[in-house]
């Protein structure tokens, strides 16, 4: 049942989160277009409130099914994530220079 209730409260927090970001969604990291840098809702909590949803996503899929498979899954889109994670850190960084490195101070990577 807490497989189910994540998978839920997961989806709906990444669709919020994507909303929120506006004109900044994109897919991977875009070095041709400087978007805002989103600070407000979701984004006051967490500086990367789409992966941590896609985390707690795939939790939920192991706690419902859990198997070899789904942990491997979770194992390796977890460290896929954190690796995306930082390179777009390191991407915001150079884009957003003093804004962004206050937004760090300011906001945890997670929660």
């Amino acid at each position: 049942m807490l497989g189910v209730v994540l998978l839920l409260v997961s989806f709906l927090w990444i669709l919020l989160a994507q909303k929120q970001m506006g004109d900044s969604w994109r897919i991977g990291i875009d070095h041709e277009v400087k978007t805002p840098l989103v600070r407000e809702g979701v984004f006051k909590l967490s500086r990367n409130p789409i992966f941590l949803g896609l985390r707690i996503n795939l939790l939920g899929i192991f706690l419902i099914l859990p198997n070899a498979v789904t942990l491997t899954v979770l194992v390796l889109g977890d460290a896929l994530m954190q690796i995306q994670v930082r390179l777009e850190e390191e991407y915001l960084s150079r884009m957003h220079g003093q804004e962004y490195e206050h937004y760090c101070r300011q906001t945890r990577r997670w929660l």
